[in-house]
C-alpha cells in the first residue's frame, strides 16, 4: 500500500514537472547550459517526455520500462545540467551555489525512488 502511494506521488510529481515545462518554459530556460542548442524545444521534448513517462508509470504492464526510462533520463539532466550547473556556478560565486547542490542531491533521491519500480512485483 505504500509503495502504492509513493508510486502515485511519483507519477505526479513527473506529470506536474512535464506540465511546468509548458506552462513556464521561462523557469527552464534559466538552468539551461549556454551550449545546448534548440532550447524551447528541448524544454518542450523534455515536458512531454515526462508526462508519458508519469502515464506509463501507472500502468503494471509498463512500470517497470518506464522507472527505468525517469532513471536513463535523470543521468542524462545530472551529467547535461546539474553538475555542469554546480560547477559553474561555484566557479562564478554565483549566489545559488548552494541551492544547486541540493537540487544535485534531490536528483539522487529521484533516482533511487525511481529504482524501487524496476523490480518484479
Amino acid at each position: 500500500m505504500k509503495t502504492k502511494v509513493l508510486l502515485y506521488l511519483m507519477a505526479l510529481l513527473y506529470f506536474s514537472a512535464g506540465l511546468v515545462h509548458f506552462l513556464n518554459p521561462d523557469f527552464y530556460l534559466r538552468v539551461m547550459p549556454s551550449w545546448m542548442p534548440l532550447k524551447s524545444t528541448l524544454i518542450y521534448l523534455s515536458g512531454l517526455i515526462e508526462i508519458v513517462l508519469a502515464v506509463l508509470l501507472i500502468m503494471d504492464s509498463t512500470r517497470k520500462v518506464a522507472a527505468w526510462l525517469i532513471i536513463a533520463m535523470l543521468v542524462v539532466y545530472l551529467l547535461m545540467i546539474h553538475i555542469p550547473m554546480s560547477i559553474d556556478f561555484y566557479k562564478s560565486g554565483n549566489k545559488y551555489f548552494l541551492a544547486s547542490i541540493a537540487r544535485l542531491l534531490g536528483q539522487f533521491v529521484l533516482l533511487f525512488w525511481a529504482a524501487i519500480y524496476t523490480k518484479d512485483n
